[in-house]
């Protein structure tokens, strides 16, 4: 494992995490070869961080910002029509402290279909974004969201629902 990833490391470095632009079916492909499952019509643009592409699900026509940053210690669901904006974070792992160890723990992220995160915003880990719900610019959930809401703040809380004509 130690192997594998070291590799990836290099590839990420070399193809990801730079201005050069390498075509989004290199970059597919790469992650495919890592073990991700990407489907089709992806677009990854310059600088995108993920940590373990063998723990990420990419649906049909998802867009990863510049600068997202995928922190997959656990798996990583994004459905089809998902955006994912410049400079969002998804963080699968946290510590424990109220223990003297400050133990890790991690747990996976749910993006349903149609989810869209804002530029700068962060989603923890163990979250489920439920069908086409917003969180917008610089927001902050730890929380499960509702389908077809908009979500705004730190905490997020529900602002208003979407519609989409």
């Amino acid at each position: 494992m130690k192997v594998k990833y070291l590799a990836w490391l290099l590839i990420s470095n070399l193809f990801f995490l730079t201005n050069i632009p390498y075509p989004n079916s290199l970059k597919i492909l790469l992650l495919r070869v890592f073990g991700a499952k990407v489907g089709n019509h992806v677009v990854i643009k310059p600088w995108v961080k993920i940590k373990f592409p063998w723990k990420l699900s990419l649906g049909n026509y998802v867009w990863l910002g510049e600068e997202v940053w995928i922190d997959n210690l656990s798996i990583i669901q994004i459905g089809d029509h998902a955006c994912i904006s410049q400079g969002a974070f998804l963080l699968t792992g946290n510590h424990n402290y109220k223990k003297k160890s400050f133990d890790l723990y991690t747990d996976g992220i749910i993006l349903e279909d149609g989810v869209w995160i804002g530029a700068r915003a962060v989603v923890s880990g163990g979250v489920h974004l439920g069908s086409h719900c917003v969180l917008t610019v610089a927001s902050f959930t730890s929380k499960d969201l509702k389908p077809y809401t908009i979500n705004q703040g730190n905490p997020a809380q529900v602002i208003k629902q979407r519609e989409i004509n």
